[in-house]
Parts: C-alpha cells; structure tokens; sequence
C-alpha cells in the first residue's frame, strides 16, 4: 500500500482551522475553494466532490474526532481498490497550526495521480486557511 503524506504549517488558530476542516459539507467552500469547484451530499451522507481538473469523487466520512482534532474519511467507487485518508489539525502556537494529511492507497500506482493531487489541495487549504487565494 502506498502512504503519501502532506504537512503544512498554517498562519492561523488552530481552532479556526479544525472548524473548516471538520465542516464535511463545505470542503468546497471553507478548506479548498479553487481546488474543489462542487460539493453535493449524497442520500448515505457522502460528500460527492468535484474537482478543478474535472474528476468526481465520492469520499465517505469515517470519523470525526474533535478532541484530537482528526477526520478520516473513505472514498467510495473510483479506480483505487483502497483509498483512505485522514487529516489533523495540531496547535503549533500561538495563531499558527500545523495540518497533517494522510492518505493510503491501492494499487500502489494510484500514487503517482493522488500525490500530485494533493500537492494541489495542499496549497488551496494552506490558501484558503490564511485568507489568500491559491
């Protein structure tokens, strides 16, 4: 299995940054606008996500932890046999955080599509958690 993993530091309170990360239903909106252009939530909950480049996915929330800070979340359908992801938010002091995202996934190939992917999801949140544009 494959395991790509993006760390990023945030100029803002971690608190701020958990309140956009764990809003499932705005993804679109509040942690990576640009990167995603549409966000609809399914009859089983799911969030089916649209993306820039014109892939749609369907990620299923697996859990949300508050007190850690943590959501993980599955996606569903897709040509990965196995594609599940968490991301945590952390204090790093005082109006800064630190947002850890993981991601595993099979075949181990996927992971020349999603880690590039990510890359890009990873600017749009640092962006967008900072009050700039990507």
């Amino acid at each position: 299995m494959a395991t790509i993993y993006k760390e990023f530091i945030v100029e803002a309170d971690a608190a701020r940054v958990w309140d956009a990360l764990r809003d499932f239903n705005a993804v679109h909106v509040r942690l990576a606008p640009g990167f995603l252009t549409g966000c609809t939530i399914d009859a089983e909950g799911a969030r089916v996500l649209t993306f820039a480049n014109g892939l749609v996915a369907r990620e299923v929330p697996v859990g949300i932890d508050d007190t850690h800070r943590r959501l993980g979340y599955t996606v569903a359908g897709g040509k990965a046999s196995h594609h599940h992801a968490s991301a945590q938010v952390f204090t790093e002091g005082p109006g800064r955080s630190r947002f850890v995202w993981i991601t595993d996934v099979l075949p181990d190939a996927m992971a020349a599509y999603v880690e590039p992917m990510m890359v890009q999801g990873a600017a749009a949140m640092k962006a967008a958690l900072e009050g700039r544009t990507a």
